[in-house]
């Protein structure tokens, strides 16, 4: 990783460019909403980055939580297989869905559930599956950040108002304060406990993800419904542009994931390694 890290540096740097010219000079311009519209090629990809390194987040964490427990390890990898198959079937079964969205894609979602829980338990120990939730974490912060911050700056111009205690921009507001207070649990607590006590906050705070997901399909929001999925259009121009844009957001937040890994890797071994040299340090030459 280090060696290959100024590589992949130049690379996202270049994809995030790229992706930068297509959103403000190729994307053709909004008919009602003007030039401010391109705020939605930035706006949006960073929420779905949030989202899925929130995602991971809760994966991780429900792994940290049971994975020194056999019995419970076994329960885990059954109810992730009964999630897969109970969300693709229920996707057919359960008519009521909301306008436009596709069974394929609930299944698909149910399928990637149970692929992510077994990537996470078979390629991470115990000590890399609560770095694996930190670094999510604190990397989904920085995203979500951008989403309560270019939302407002988009908001202005078109609703007359910077905020509004609407359901969704409330329920993603709660997100963030949930996570920052799980990164501030895990800088500021010593206790021996703390990577437990926060991995089962990161397992409450994701309950709010479905709510902020769902919230304008099933409530009466001042947000606007999405544009796919939703009973909206897009122009395939602007959609090229934004999966450009959230393809250039995942690979940098996926870069950045991997080094502050590395990085909270390193520092544990650096404090394994002081922490037993002080043990075995002679009592006489304290």
């Amino acid at each position: 990783m280090k060696r290959a890290f100024p590589i992949l540096a130049v690379l996202s740097a270049i994809l995030l460019g790229y992706a930068t010219y297509q959103g403000l000079v190729v994307a053709p311009t909004e008919q009602t909403m003007g030039n401010v519209q391109r705020i939605f090629y930035y706006h949006v990809p960073s929420a779905w980055t949030a989202f899925l390194l929130f995602f991971i987040n809760f994966i991780a964490s429900i792994r940290f939580l049971i994975q020194d427990n056999e019995e419970a390890d076994r329960i885990g990898n059954w109810v992730a297989i009964g999630v897969a198959v109970l969300v693709s079937i229920g996707a057919y079964v359960y008519k009521p869905l909301p306008k436009d969205i596709q069974p394929s894609a609930i299944a698909t979602t149910g399928i990637a559930i149970a692929g992510i829980y077994f990537l996470i338990r078979h390629f991470f120990s115990d000590q890399g599956t609560d770095i694996l939730a930190l670094t999510t974490a604190e990397v989904g912060v920085v995203f979500c950040s951008i989403v309560l911050v270019t939302g407002p700056l988009w908001a202005r111009p078109v609703w007359g108002i910077w905020w509004t205690w609407d359901i969704r921009l409330t329920s993603t507001l709660v997100l963030w304060l949930i996570y920052v207070s799980y990164l501030m649990l895990r800088k500021f607590s010593s206790s021996g406990q703390t990577p437990k006590l926060a991995a089962a906050l990161a397992v409450f705070g994701a309950l709010d993800m479905p709510l902020v997901y769902f919230s304008i399909w099933f409530f009466r929001t001042q947000h606007p419904q999405p544009v796919m999925g939703g009973g909206g259009s897009i122009d395939p121009r602007m959609l090229k542009t934004l999966l450009i844009n959230w393809l250039a957001f995942l690979f940098y937040g996926s870069l950045i994931c991997a080094y502050r890994y590395r990085l909270e890797r390193l520092q544990r071994d650096l404090e394994e390694t002081q922490a037993l040299e002080a043990m075995l340090e002679p009592k006489g030459a304290r």
